[in-house]
């Protein structure tokens, strides 16, 4: 969990925009807090720095009503910082103040093991896979999880600045493939892992499926999503809104996606209902672009229905 910095001006670089608004986010956070907004129950674990910003996230959090007990705040690092800049298409460029921020700090003696435990899905990225103790943390979580009975769900999330280079991200990012139940991905991601495959073409996503894999899910932006499982694929057509960010669009797709599955894991089994969760996971990424930085942005049961009521009319 971080704090982006998200300037006020689109189409402009870090240099030139005149000024920034600070937005909580970080992928995994996003995620706990758009499944509670939907009227799941999430809770998140992770360290933020002992200072203001560490403390505005962790209110947030509550705030939310995400369970905070895996939250850690570390005396001797900093929250980390993300400046994200909007270029005029509404996508990201992403600038990371972390050296190394509390973030990366956090220990496997430090997990909330009880909560993870109690978790029906386990939900992660891969930057919590860049450097130790956090991956260590990272690791040993997911085999608690696993071994407890939980879905591992993963989304790696590809941000290159984090890592010493695209060889390291690749090989990072795939080390831990082949134990998740359920994948989200995005073309780019495609084409990066598949190392220059047509990330719009069914057997480039076919080459990321593993034996124990439930769903792999690619989202494609506007253009909605598509999904691979062992007995069908499809697409999910997108929802068309203005949109103004795209920070934080991928992880409402995760939580609407994860809070159907957590009231129902046999939609996995079942194509036309997956198709109908989808197109509220679309729905749920598509309103998360009207609004500037992720959390705030985040939709409620309500306010998903709505859009969708008025996809069809």
């Amino acid at each position: 969990m971080l704090i982006d910095f998200v300037p006020t001006v689109a189409g402009l670089s870090l240099a030139d925009a005149p000024a920034f608004k600070k937005a909580p986010g970080g992928a995994p956070a996003n995620v706990a807090v758009g499944i509670a907004r939907l009227g799941g129950k999430s809770a998140f674990i992770g360290k933020v720095g002992d200072d203001e910003f560490g403390y505005m996230l962790a209110d947030i959090l509550k705030k939310n009503n995400v369970h905070d007990g895996g939250i850690l705040f570390d005396k001797g690092a900093r929250t980390a910082l993300a400046f994200v800049t909007l270029r005029s298409d509404g996508e990201r460029e992403f600038m990371f103040f972390r050296n190394p921020s509390a973030d990366m700090l956090l220990q496997e003696s430090e997990l909330n093991v009880d909560l993870i435990k109690k978790s029906k899905i386990f939900h992660y990225g891969s930057i919590s896979l860049i450097t130790d103790p956090c991956k260590s943390a990272h690791l040993a979580a997911m085999k608690i999880a696993k071994g407890a009975g939980a879905l591992l769900s993963y989304d790696p999330n590809l941000r290159l600045p984090l890592w010493s280079s695209a060889e390291a991200a690749r090989e990072g990012m795939l080390s831990i493939w082949n134990e998740a139940d359920i994948i989200k991905i995005s073309e780019e991601e495609i084409e990066f892992l598949t190392q220059g495959g047509d990330p719009y073409s069914h057997e480039s996503a076919m080459k990321l499926m593993h034996p124990n894999l439930k769903v792999l899910l690619v989202t494609e932006g506007q253009a909605g999503c598509r999904y691979y499982t062992k007995e069908f694929h499809g697409r999910v057509p997108g929802v068309k809104v203005e949109t103004i960010d795209t920070t934080g669009a991928g992880d409402a797709f995760v939580a609407g996606i994860l809070s159907q599955l957590a009231k129902d894991l046999s939609l996995l089994k079942d194509e036309a209902r997956l198709r109908e969760a989808l197109e509220f996971a679309n729905a749920c990424g598509a309103i998360t672009t009207t609004e500037r930085g992720a959390i705030p942005a985040l939709p409620d049961k309500e306010a998903v229905h709505k859009l969708m009521k008025n996809a069809l009319v």
